[in-house]
Formats: C-alpha cells, structure tokens, sequence
C-alpha cells in the first residue's frame, strides 16, 4: 500500500465527496474548513431568479450555502434566456421558483432550497425576510426594492443589492447598524416611467453575469467572514469599458430608524411558502455529514489508530486546512534543529509500530523535512509524495 493509499484511509469515505467538492475552497487560505462550514449553517434569501439572481443562486448553491430561498411570481420566458442563465428552453412556460429550485437541486444535492413562488410587498416583507442570514436583493422594481430595504433594516440583515441599466451596473452591500441602506441613498423613488425597463432599454446578458456573480461573491464574503464587503460603498460598473468606480457613501442612523419604526402588520404567508427540502437519504455522504453537524462534531474522520501524520506547512497553511488530527512541526523551524523532545516522541511511536506519514502542500518540503528527521537519527517516517493535493486528487478519482 503506497503513502497516498493510507492517506486515502483516514477519511471516511462518507467525506470523500465533500472535500473533493470544496478542496479549492477549503485549501483557500484565510477560508478553510471553517469558512465551508459557515457557509453551509447559512441561510441566503434571493430576491428575483431573473437577471442578476440567476447567475447568483448558481453560485450560492456551488459554493455550499446550506439554505437557499428564492422569491419570484413570475414564469419563464423565452426572451428571458439570453441573460437569465439558471432557467433553460425546456423551462419556458414554468415558474422561475420551480426551474431554479430544480437547476440549482440538480448542481448540488446537499443544499436545502426553499421556493416560494410570490410578488415580495411592503406587507409580506418583513415576515418572508424573517431568519435570512444575507438577503441578495435582484428585484427590477422600485417597490420591491425599498420593501427589502425595509424589513432587512428591521431585522437587521445585510442587504446586498444590484441594478441594471443600459450597459451600466451598480453594487453595493446595505445594512442597518453597520452602514448605510438603501433609503439613504434614494430616499424617494423616481416618478414612473422616468427609468426605463430592461424590456425598453435593453440589456446584454454577460452585463448582469458579472454583476449577479459579485453579489454572489459579497454574500459568501459576508457568510463566511473571509474579506470585506461592500458595506458604505457603491462600485459603478461600465459594461461598455469594463471599468469599475468607487464611490464613498455614508448613512445616517435616524434614517434607518425611520425605517424601522414605519414597521406594520404583516400578512400571512405561510400557505405561500413552498418548501424543497431534498436532503439526501440517510447513510448517503451529505445525510452523514448532517448528522455529525447536529451532533456538534467537525468535519472528516480522525487518522486510523496506527498511523501519526506530521504536517510540515507553516502554520497559517495548516490553520487553514490540514489532516485531522495531524501534528505541526513547520520545516522552517526543523531547519533550525528537530528538538529531543520531539525526537523522543517520533522514536517512541515508530518503536510502537506506528507508521508516521511526512506530508506538506505538494510533497517538496516533506521530503528535505524527513531527511532531516533521518540526520537527526530517526529512520523509518514515510514521505507522503504530492501531499495533500495528491490525496485530493486520488480521493476525486475514487468517486
């Protein structure tokens, strides 16, 4: 059996999927598993599966986001599939709910997808918004948006926003008691028909891709805490140069508690929430996953009992994603010398029958790492060739 077979062994294969899945996500560094599993415990709210939700909820659901809403009363259309990536020629006619509801099942079978299949007002707002973590807001209308506004700023949720016209595009991420929001920056909408529709001024499809996939990128920023969102800032985006401007924008806290107190009934809508919940069967990878997440536990198996895993990456690679349970001893300090202590130890668990496995990021610094090892005069540690790539990459051929 080769290094990277009993590497292999020490996850479940129960995890195999996942860390295959996400490995480009979960080696990311700054993200990592922990970052994955924010995402995962999130609930995202879309507004509109149109233009700018379309490309957004494709992303959402690749990325791992554990719950997804999408609000829309709307059908596919055929003049709609030039730009509205999600729905396909065989969905025209349907609901956009149920044709991104199925797209975004079919791309990723572990994330809850809850439909609801209504036009978001001032009155459904606030309790349709109720226990979103972010709400992407890809509305085409002026009422809609400022309904949003309304109840993220009540409950406080981030609130990520964007809006077409012509060739043009603008951004941003609103939320009460961090920045401004929406009614800071317009406060009164303008006259009807001073702005024209997309169906009159037009629009071209990789204009909203680009802009819907940032408003992806903002969400899973704000989801997992990695980076910094667009929060008191608005970036303009010129599709006709393909040049970004930023703007500096600045709220004020009695707008926001206007806002909050304007706050009214609210109708029912329960009978309006149509929920998707496809989580897959039990023993299969996702249902396993669960399971240990209810229970509290972290992803991925512990190493077999006879085998000791050190990792010799610096520690902030190894802070990022490494072995369970491995151990980190950093190559830039074995250099320095290996410490009695840490020759003890090794000594001791290869004297136990142990098989101590060597690895780093693609195999080069576990190399001279064991060489060190062997001056120092332990004999028998095993280079893991590749690493955890190579583990990765054997992993994604076994699925």
């Amino acid at each position: 059996m080769n290094s990277t077979d009993s590497l292999t062994e020490m996850w479940n294969p129960d995890n195999r999927e996942w860390l295959v899945r996400y490995r480009r996500q979960l080696t990311l560094e700054g993200f990592g598993m922990d970052g994955q599993r924010k995402l995962e415990a999130g609930h995202v709210l879309v507004v509109g599966a149109g233009g700018l939700g379309a490309p957004a909820l494709l992303y959402l659901a690749a990325a791992g986001v554990g719950h997804i809403t999408v609000i829309d009363d709307d059908v596919v259309e055929l003049s709609n599939l030039h730009r509205q990536v999600i729905h396909r020629e065989d969905s025209v006619g349907t609901p956009k709910v149920d044709s991104a509801t199925q797209e975004l099942q079919a791309r990723n079978s572990s994330v809850t997808v809850t439909g609801v299949r209504s036009r978001l007002d001032r009155a459904s707002a606030v309790c349709l918004l109720e226990g979103a973590d972010v709400v992407l807001d890809g509305s085409d209308n002026f009422a809609t948006r400022y309904a949003v506004s309304r109840a993220c700023a009540i409950h406080g949720i981030p609130h990520v926003w964007g809006s077409i016209l012509g060739f043009d595009a603008q951004l941003s991420v609103f939320w009460a008691g961090h920045g401004p929001i929406y009614d800071d920056i317009f406060p009164d909408a303008p006259p009807a028909g001073s702005v024209p529709s997309c169906s009159e001024a037009g629009v071209l499809g990789p204009l909203v891709g680009v802009i819907g996939t940032a408003m992806a990128l903002e969400t899973v920023k704000i989801l997992s805490g990695v980076g910094q969102p667009l929060t008191g800032t608005i970036g303009y985006f010129s599709g006709g140069t393909g040049r970004w401007e930023y703007i500096p924008v600045a709220g004020d806290p009695q707008v926001a508690q206007a806002v909050v107190d304007s706050a009214e009934e609210t109708v029912p809508v329960a009978d309006q929430v149509a929920t998707v919940d496809r989580r897959p069967a039990s023993g299969s990878p996702a249902a396993v996953r669960q399971k240990r997440s209810d229970a509290g536990g972290q992803e991925g198996e512990r190493p077999s009992a006879d085998k000791v895993f050190i990792d010799v990456r610096e520690p902030a690679e190894f802070q990022t994603f490494h072995i369970p349970g491995a151990h980190n001893l950093p190559l830039s300090t074995l250099r320095g010398g290996v410490a009695p202590a840490q020759v003890a130890q090794l000594q001791e668990a290869l004297h136990e029958g142990l098989e101590v496995m060597v690895y780093c990021a693609a195999g080069v610094r576990s190399a001279e790492a064991v060489r060190i090892f062997e001056e120092a005069g332990i004999d028998g540690l095993r280079d893991v060739p590749g690493g955890i790539s190579a583990l990765l990459d054997e992993q994604e051929k076994r699925l």
